[in-house]
């Protein structure tokens, strides 16, 4: 298990190029297995999370090459339905691998998925909607037996805007001879990102970027595809430059997915200019200018920031509730926070009340999950005296390289085995 050492007070400047997200990453590598070709994925970044889906998909007979960010994936010779269990137990993102086997097989042997500890994440939602594709399943000794013998196009309405159930929608409707239409589908960036390689490899999506998604699918093919910068780790770094007094040059700036990210930090202070492809922290007086932040489905403020936010409010001036409705355990890395000073409230699992600012002191600390792991981690880089952060490798399940990074920002980090 590694750590790190950080020592606070450090001003956070210079230029950082956001790499490419995670969370599109994740769902781009499965769905360019639904064809039987070859495809390369750019700007993949080199994280923990994809070097496990990677080991997975070679398992199941894909040719892999992972060279500085560029992704090169023959499946041609896919060769197995049934994942590797244990590796399908480190990630979360294994479950969409069933949507591309059910496509090249008609069947699918899965075990349940794993990822971070963070509340219920229940399946319910995608196996309603595989069920309405035509999908059968039952499950015994801990594992999902799926087969899709007929295809059942139509009109699917999700229970819930889930992400990844939209996701594995897509994959197999682009597959599908009858038009499928899905409504409260999710509009993240990364469901973007999705559309733009299926509709490269084939399919007929019309719909991006709202709750309606109509599919017409066919045969597919391989291609190149870029894979979009992350928003969430832009918005981390944009947090980062503000509680330390830095300044910070984020590039790989895309206008379109950060409008509730700025409207957030501008609302507690942060100044902030922007270029064409670049978004520009200024050092600034934080400031609560809103009571109330909560996260909520997109264009709503992400889920994945309001770890970071929680640390900013304890730098900020104000009295302010934070609340994330999704997941309830989020929160529980606060205590962590209350350990090194902050003055935080815990109202239920959902929600905290945090009165800044207040002095934060160097504590030993422990990484619960990714967003919480990076969480410490910037609260380690502003409070008094050197912290020992410990598990974070989980963080490096999320964000790449980020030692060095940090480091070249003027962080005083160190990795110690």
């Amino acid at each position: 298990m590694a750590k790190f050492l950080i020592t606070g007070g450090k001003k956070l400047e210079g230029e950082i190029n956001v790499a490419g997200n995670k969370n599109s990453a994740l769902k781009l590598i499965p769905a360019v297995l639904a064809s039987a070709s070859k495809s390369t994925l750019t700007n993949v970044p080199d994280i923990a999370d994809i070097r496990v889906l990677i080991e997975i998909i070679e398992k199941l007979g894909a040719r892999v090459n992972f060279t500085e960010n560029v992704l090169e994936i023959d499946s041609t010779n896919l060769n197995s339905y049934e994942p590797d269990p244990d590796l399908c137990s480190r990630i979360r993102a294994s479950v969409v691998l069933a949507a591309p086997l059910l496509v090249r097989f008609g069947k699918a042997t899965l075990t349940p998925p794993g990822g971070d500890q963070i509340g219920d994440r229940l399946l319910d939602t995608h196996f309603s909607l595989m069920q309405r594709l035509g999908v059968s399943y039952r499950r015994e000794n801990g594992k999902f037996f799926l087969s899709w013998d007929k295809k059942i196009g139509g009109k699917i309405f999700l229970e819930e805007a889930s992400v990844t159930a939209t996701e594995m929608g897509l994959i197999m409707a682009s597959s599908m001879d009858d038009e499928v239409e899905i409504q409260d589908a999710a509009c993240e960036p990364h469901v973007g990102d999705l559309i733009d390689l299926l509709t490269k490899m084939g399919a007929k999506i019309s719909g991006r970027g709202t709750n309606t998604l109509t599919i017409s699918g066919g045969k597919l093919s391989g291609v190149e595809h870029k894979v979009i910068s992350d928003h969430i780790e832009g918005g981390t770094f944009a947090i980062a430059s503000a509680i330390t007094g830095g300044k910070i040059k984020i590039n790989g700036y895309d206008p379109e997915n950060y409008h509730m990210i700025l409207s957030y930090l501008g609302n507690m202070g942060i100044e902030y200019e922007t270029e064409k492809e670049s978004l520009i922290i200024l050092p600034s007086k934080l400031k609560a200018n809103r009571r109330k932040f909560q996260t909520r489905p997109w264009p709503g403020f992400p889920t994945d920031l309001m770890s970071p936010f929680i640390v900013l409010a304890t730098q900020t001036e104000g009295t302010v509730l934070c609340h994330d409705w999704m997941y309830e355990w989020r929160m529980f890395f606060v205590d962590d926070l209350i350990g090194m000073g902050a003055n935080i409230f815990i109202a239920d699992p959902h929600r905290v009340i945090i009165s800044g600012p207040t002095k934060l002191v160097a504590d030993r600390l422990f990484c619960k999950d990714i967003r919480a792991g990076i969480s410490v981690i910037l609260a380690a880089m502003v409070a008094e005296g050197e912290s020992t952060v410990e598990n974070v490798e989980v963080v490096d399940r999320g964000y790449q390289d980020i030692e060095n990074r940090l480091k070249n920002l003027g962080a005083s980090i160190k990795k110690i085995q």
